[in-house]
């Protein structure tokens, strides 16, 4: 609206704008954003399980458990029992690996004990067929 009178001025156009309206850009774009976050599916942190059903298997008996111990000067113990000789270790260990059902068999080696004395018993449980043979008493090999 104009206050004044037209008679002494000259007659101004409108200039056009060169600006974009950006109003109906945002809201198209959030309308889409909203979509989008509405469609996603629901991340679950869990895993799926096929676990059996049915009764448990019956409880299977503590397995047998031989303690083979290499003593310092390189004598060998069986559950305590000294062996006199390589032989008769080889007679025992023979006997163990033709049974069904393996015994475990803990080797503990002396601290001060040769290698070769204790590589030469692994080589002959081995040799003869026992799978279960473990080392154990370790701790005394950390300084």
């Amino acid at each position: 609206m104009s206050a004044g009178s037209k008679a002494g001025k000259k007659k101004v156009r409108p200039q056009a704008m060169g600006e974009m309206n950006t109003t109906p850009l945002i809201d198209v774009m959030l309308v889409l954003l909203v979509m989008l976050i509405i469609t996603i599916p629901i991340q679950l942190h869990s895993v799926d399980l096929n676990l059996p059903s049915g009764k448990a298997p019956p409880a299977t008996s503590e397995p047998e458990i031989v303690r083979l111990d290499i003593d310092f000067d390189g004598t060998v113990l069986w559950n305590g029992e000294v062996v006199p000789d390589r032989a008769t270790l080889e007679a025992r260990m023979k006997e163990k690996a033709a049974q069904a059902v393996q015994p475990e068999v803990h080797l503990r080696p002396n601290k001060l004990v040769k290698y070769e004395r204790v590589a030469a018993v692994m080589a002959s449980a081995q040799r003869l067929g026992l799978k279960k043979l473990g080392m154990v008493g370790n701790e005394q090999f950390i300084k």
